[in-house]
């Protein structure tokens, strides 16, 4: 009689598989809630402590950790000295593992989580016997997830389950125990030390999505997330209509989203190439998506939208008479959905209602050779700690049309400067090797818009000659971090136009 051993936390498909092997003949040994759930279910089922003569101790931290049970797992069976100690010592063969683990990534994402919470989540059994069964899979099957479950039931009646079927579940496994642990390393490098970046940095990922292809067609892609985290941003995202969302879009829909989330009033933003095109904020998402949309029309023309409330008929309305790739917002009346049912190939995205800077808390990029790791880019100076250093002829700029300014300059590529006016940006300059060059972009952009707008920049001014410029066309306000060796040659240029200037001293580079 065949040998499974059953110890998973989630109970998904456990009963299903437990009554076929049942029916098969196997004999099934178990711990803990799944035993409770397997006797419950009326199955014949032996408790890993009867089998092994030894209790659970410690409170259930030691249950499978004997020599009964990994030398079932380990010992090979072709090979005649082991088959001998099996023997000598009472070592039947175990030839199933069907585990799943604490749910560790979930309890250490887990907002007000204490350490001692997380730790009680660090499986030592499971991995354990994990490893074991996949170490050995020439004679033994383990099973880590329960979509596996039904194909193993399946190819077993019918006598294909095969080597390479082991193999190829051995693989799965070690993948998930080498996931598991990079989450453990992870948060005791975070739990230890919130500012270092641990020494050695692991993450393991499992793919959520294929991808058509990368940013261009011969490039191949997917989309991965962390198994067993909490899903956040684009993974807990439903697509509720439209083609499928490239690898292009996910990227935009990131930066829309990841910008949005950032403002407390209805806002809207739409984002061409992973930069905003067009930021509005207003009482409502109506106006909100107007001041974005009137921002740059041309350029927003094919955008991803992104909305931090729900959207509406009228907005609905007002959208379907222009072109866009992906429309965002934490949720759709009705009657919106309606009017876009109207645009098949529009891709609609419910969000949830908030969005992260970052995956799991680190920003990390390739380059030739290797990675680079940093923190996400999550400060921002509150306007009351800007140093004012040049007083304007007009009154003070309003202070959430300069909040607006700077949040958006954020979001867009270095060089970055950001023209707004009234609730709204009517000019952005990105991407540029000069910041004169943005500055101008900006101003042209804008036009007449520019007489009275407010400018924000990632970056200090090295010269004044962005300030000359942005004056010319009627700018009134500038926000920049300070720190340029020539700070005293801006102050003062400001000072001689007649302008507002404000110091936030931080930096907000995007590369």
């Amino acid at each position: 009689m065949a040998t499974a051993l059953l110890s998973v936390y989630d109970k998904t498909g456990l009963l299903p598989l437990a009554e076929g092997l049942h029916g098969l003949g196997w004999h099934l040994l178990a711990t803990g809630g799944t035993l409770k759930a397997l006797l419950e279910a009326g199955l014949p089922v032996q408790e890993v402590a009867d089998y092994t003569g030894a209790p659970e101790a410690f409170g259930g931290r030691v249950k499978t950790l004997h020599p009964r049970i990994h030398g079932g797992l380990l010992y090979r069976r072709e090979e005649a000295s082991h088959v001998a100690d099996a023997e000598r010592l009472d070592i039947p063969p175990i030839d199933l593992v069907v585990v799943n683990l604490y749910p560790f990534e979930a309890t250490a994402a887990r907002p007000g989580v204490t350490p001692a919470e997380c730790i009680e989540q660090i499986d030592i059994g499971g991995p354990s016997m994990i490893r074991s069964a996949a170490k050995n899979h020439a004679a033994v099957t383990v099973l880590t997830d329960p979509g596996q479950y039904e194909m193993f039931l399946s190819k077993l009646a019918e006598g294909t389950w095969s080597l390479a079927d082991r193999k190829a579940c051995a693989l799965a496994a070690f993948q998930r125990t080498a996931a598991y642990d990079a989450a453990i390393s992870a948060w005791m490098a975070i739990a230890l030390d919130a500012e270092a970046l641990p020494e050695r940095f692991s993450i393991g990922l499992e793919a959520k999505q294929g991808l058509r292809y990368g940013e261009n067609p011969h490039q191949h892609a997917a989309f991965y997330v962390r198994p067993g985290a909490p899903e956040e941003g684009i993974a807990a995202s439903r697509q509720l209509q439209g083609k499928e969302l490239s690898f292009n879009n996910l990227l935009d829909a990131d930066a829309a989203a990841r910008t949005v989330f950032q403002f407390a009033a209805p806002s809207c933003v739409i984002v061409k190439h992973n930069n905003p095109c067009g930021v509005g904020r207003g009482p409502h998402v109506l106006e909100a998506f107007l001041k974005a949309q009137a921002g740059d029309p041309v350029s927003s023309f094919g955008g991803i939208v992104a909305f931090n409330r729900p959207v509406g008929v009228e907005v609905a309305q007002a959208m379907v008479q222009s072109f866009w790739e992906v429309v965002m917002a934490p949720g759709f009346s009705a009657e919106a959905l309606a009017i876009f049912a109207a645009k098949k190939q529009l891709r609609i995205l419910e969000t949830p209602a908030t969005w992260p800077l970052s995956a799991h808390g680190l920003d990390l990029r390739s380059i030739g050779g290797g990675f680079l790791v940093q923190r996400p880019d999550d400060a921002f100076t509150p306007v009351e700690q800007w140093q004012v250093k040049a007083t304007g002829r007009g009154p003070r700029p309003l202070m959430e049309d300069m909040v607006l300014a700077q949040t958006v300059a954020k979001a867009v590529k270095s060089n970055a400067i950001v023209l707004v006016r009234d609730g709204g940006t009517v000019g952005i300059g990105a991407g540029q090797m000069s910041r004169v060059d943005s500055v101008e972009i900006a101003c042209r952009k804008a036009g007449d818009r520019a007489k009275g707008a407010i400018l924000g920049s990632d970056a200090f001014f090295p010269f004044a000659d962005g300030l000359e410029v942005a004056v010319q066309h009627g700018v009134t306000a500038f926000i920049e971090p300070g720190g340029s060796l020539r700070d005293k040659d801006v102050i003062e240029a400001a000072q001689r136009l007649g302008v507002w200037l404000f110091f936030t001293g931080t930096r907000h580079f995007r590369h």
